[in-house]
């Protein structure tokens, strides 16, 4: 068995010659491999087999390595002009956070694609079949000339990113930089989003949350109490309960060496089994009650009657609550209740019904009923807190939405767009990655009227000039240059270019 080539317009084609005894006669057979890209590595490309290797010896394909970028099967012309200021500015961002360490220990092999595909994600919304005419028209294709973008390479790309050991790897680097910046990762909120996905694998499961039927993925993040940046993810099939969840993720964090210590959640991690855990673990925990547990019912008829007192009245946030902490014993441990009562909330919720009881028919005391236990809630806690610092405390729980808002909005979380649990977790990868730049980026535009996504528009029209061996931008205008001045990016007239560029 041999390989023979041959020469075609310009082309050099392979095929495996294989020669058989039949009797006395031989018999010579053989097998297309298709275009030769890299004799020396030997990479094919085939209509059927897309680009793939084979090795002779042991007579086995497979997937061609990272850094390998087929070359183009048409003549492009070089873009001459390209988008230039929002992969400049990504690019300069992501240095001045100091991520690159960890963005560099997922360890694929072609870098160029790894920061091209990040810079692609927190950048555009776009399915990934868009990315390499994306890349060809941006400053991307300068700061990342070996990317390799075509919609083949990116599934492998995904794969591989996916892989446990270089999201491990991500990981401890990103938990280095963490402590670095201040960020204590041990003072966390945790919850849980569904990924609706379509696409059948096995991950995929019709899920009940909150009343809401959909075939989805969950998936969990964990966020840092303070700053709401995101701090890990984990995912699994969309009909697991959150409190199933929960001390697998605690687990998971303490192997890579965080150890929580304070933990924020929301209702749906609330279970005898979880209490328990987080008790004897010692992690100290604020969490909101179900009104269908038979605690929370007891804890309301015992305290709502003299709720509303002058010493039991809180102001957070422009709002007026009735609040009041009742100690408890919750599953043999010292536990602290805290009854409220949203007064705006309360005024809400009884005009609404005030407006349906008509229509309902309605008697006065089927109102008043309604009306009774409208605006009440139970927070609990297992350490005790001063009233005023309760609610600041439980509604940091909004950073860890405004997370999820952030990597579905603008990192590319959704949709879902991957057929096989690796690309699914490479995916996930990315937009971990996307939304922690995303943030950071939000955050320093909270007293501005600009929102990340008008940053990346305004960046992207200010262009440059592409020449042999050198990037010349162009005059930047007003909105651009504002862009620029708040992250204290300096934007160059000039920027060399390689010659192997």
């Amino acid at each position: 068995m041999h390989i023979v080539y041959n020469h075609k317009g310009g082309n050099e084609y392979a095929r495996i010659a294989v020669s058989k005894r039949d009797g006395r006669a031989v018999r010579k057979e053989s097998e297309n491999l298709g275009r030769v890209l890299d004799k020396e590595r030997g990479i094919y490309m085939s209509r059927e087999r897309g680009v793939f290797t084979y090795g002779l010896d042991t007579n086995t394909y497979g997937s061609p390595p990272a850094d390998f970028v087929a070359p183009s099967s048409t003549s492009r012309k070089e873009k001459l002009i390209l988008d230039f200021g929002d992969a400049f500015f990504l690019d300069q961002f992501i240095s001045s956070m100091g991520l690159r360490p960890a963005i560099d220990a997922i360890g694929y092999g072609n870098p160029d694609t790894l920061y091209s595909m990040v810079s692609y994600y927190a950048i555009c919304s776009m399915a990934n079949c868009h990315a390499e005419s994306w890349w060809e028209g941006s400053y991307a294709s300068i700061l990342y000339p070996n990317a390799n973008l075509t919609s083949q390479r990116i599934s492998d790309f995904l794969g591989a990113i996916g892989d446990e050991y270089s999201q491990r790897e991500f990981f401890q680097e990103y938990f280095k930089l963490l402590g670095q910046s201040g960020t204590d990762p041990r003072n966390v909120l945790i919850d849980s989003t569904g990924l609706p996905n379509s696409v059948h694998f096995p991950l995929t499961a019709v899920s009940n949350h909150n009343g809401k039927i959909s075939n989805e993925v969950r998936l969990i993040y964990v966020v840092h109490q303070k700053t709401g940046l995101p701090i890990y993810f984990r995912y699994c099939a969309g009909n697991v309960i959150d409190s199933s969840t929960l001390i697998r993720t605690l687990e998971e964090l303490k192997a890579q060496g965080v150890n929580v210590n304070y933990a924020i959640l929301d209702a749906g991690y609330y279970s005898e089994e979880i209490i328990r855990e987080l008790f004897g673990r010692r992690i100290s925990f604020v969490t909101r009650m179900k009104e269908n547990l038979v605690i929370y019912k007891d804890l309301v008829a015992e305290n709502l009657g003299a709720l509303e007192s002058r010493e039991n009245i809180v102001e957070y946030n422009g709002r007026y609550v009735f609040l009041k902490c009742v100690p408890f014993e919750l599953f043999g441990h010292r536990a602290y209740a805290y009854v409220g009562l949203d007064i705006a909330r309360k005024s809400s919720e009884s005009q609404k019904t005030f407006k349906k009881a008509s229509a309902k028919k309605m008697t006065a005391a089927q109102v008043y009923d309604a009306m009774e236990k409208q605006g009440v809630f139970v927070l609990m806690s297992s350490r005790r807190i001063a009233k005023t610092n309760v609610l600041p405390l439980y509604y940091t729980r909004q950073q860890i939405e405004q997370v999820f808002d952030v990597g579905k909005n603008y990192a590319d979380m959704l949709p879902v767009r991957v057929h096989s649990e690796e690309t699914f977790r490479g995916h996930l990868l990315l937009t971990f990655i996307a939304t922690v730049v995303v943030k950071q980026i939000q955050d320093a535009l909270l007293k501005t009227p600009i929102t990340p996504m008008s940053l990346f528009l305004n960046l992207r029209n200010h262009k440059c000039k592409v020449y042999g061996n050198r990037i010349i931008t162009q005059e930047v205008f007003k909105k651009a240059n504002d862009c620029y001045k708040l992250f204290k990016i300096k934007c160059p007239i000039t920027i060399p270019r390689s010659p192997a560029t």
